[in-house]
C-alpha cells in the first residue's frame, strides 16, 4: 500500500525482470479482477498493478471529482510510478485506465500501452450494450451481469464465473462511474501502442484507428477474436503486444 496525491492506493506486484509494466486498470475493475493478465505478464517481467482511487477495489473508496478528473488521475498515476521504480517503465492502461495513462507526465513512462482506450472518442452504444448496462444497474444479479460481460466480450467468449461474481458485487455495493471524458495527453515524446479488440462494442475499429492515427501517428493494433475486454479475453496476445 502506498499514497499517492494523498490517497491511498492498493500495489500488487508480481514476477521479475529487467522490465517493468504498470497495468492501470479501467472502470469498476482492480488488480484482483484483472489476474488472467497479471499471471501472464508476471512470467515474463515484473508487473505492477494499481487499484483506482474511487474505483472498486482496495485503494481510497472516495470519488474523484469530475470536473479536472483525469488531469487529477494523471498526477497521481506520475507520483504512484516513481514510488514503484526509478527506472523507466511501461505503463499498460485499459479503458479509463488508458485515459489515465495518456494524462500521466512521468519522464519514467518510457511506453504507453493503451488497450480499448477511453477518452478518444465518444463511446459507441448499441442497443444490446444499453440494454445489457440497464439490467445489470437494476437487477444486480449474476444473470445480469453474465449478460453485460458477454456484450463487452467478443461473439464466441464467455465470461469466467470470477468476473461475474466480481461484476455482481460492484453492482450491488459500488455506484459505477460514467465515460471518463475527453482524454488529456500530457506528453507527446513517448513510444505507443494502441491496441483494440476487433469486436468491441464501444470502440469499433474503423471509427478508432483513423482517430489514433490523427492523434498519435501510429496504426492502430486491432487483435482477432476479442471484444472490449481483451485483458480477460486473450490476456496471452496482450502480453505479445506489450513485449
Amino acid at each position: 500500500m502506498i499514497t499517492a496525491r494523498g490517497a491511498r492506493t492498493h500495489v500488487v506486484t508480481a514476477g521479475t525482470g529487467e522490465r517493468t509494466v504498470v497495468v492501470v486498470p479501467g472502470t469498476n475493475f482492480c488488480a484482483a479482477s484483472c489476474l488472467p493478465l497479471l499471471s501472464v505478464l508476471a512470467a515474463r517481467c515484473r508487473v505492477v498493478a494499481v487499484d483506482l482511487p474511487g474505483q472498486p477495489g482496495l485503494s481510497a473508496a472516495d470519488r474523484v471529482p469530475t470536473k479536472g478528473r483525469l488531469a487529477w488521475y494523471g498526477r497521481w498515476l506520475e507520483d504512484a510510478v516513481g514510488q514503484i521504480t526509478t527506472a523507466p517503465v511501461t505503463v499498460l492502461g485499459h479503458s479509463l485506465g488508458a485515459a489515465i495513462t495518456l494524462a500521466c507526465a512521468s519522464p519514467l513512462v518510457s511506453e504507453q500501452v493503451l488497450v480499448s482506450p477511453g477518452g478518444l472518442m465518444r463511446l459507441h452504444i448499441t442497443p444490446r450494450v444499453a440494454l445489457a448496462s440497464v439490467s445489470w444497474l437494476l437487477a444486480r444479479s449474476p444473470a445480469a451481469s453474465a449478460l453485460l460481460l458477454r456484450a463487452m466480450h467478443g461473439r464466441a467468449r464467455r465470461p469466467r464465473p470470477e468476473l461475474v461474481e466480481w461484476m455482481t458485487l460492484v453492482a450491488r455495493h459500488v455506484r459505477t462511474s460514467t465515460d471518463p471524458g475527453a482524454a488529456v495527453i500530457a506528453r507527446h515524446d513517448v513510444r505507443r501502442t494502441v491496441v483494440v479488440g476487433d469486436e468491441d462494442a464501444f470502440l469499433p475499429v474503423r471509427t478508432l484507428a483513423p482517430v489514433v492515427l490523427r492523434s498519435f501517428g501510429v496504426e492502430l493494433g486491432v487483435i482477432a477474436a476479442a471484444g472490449h475486454l481483451i485483458t480477460d479475453e486473450v490476456p496471452e496476445a496482450l502480453a505479445d503486444a506489450v513485449l
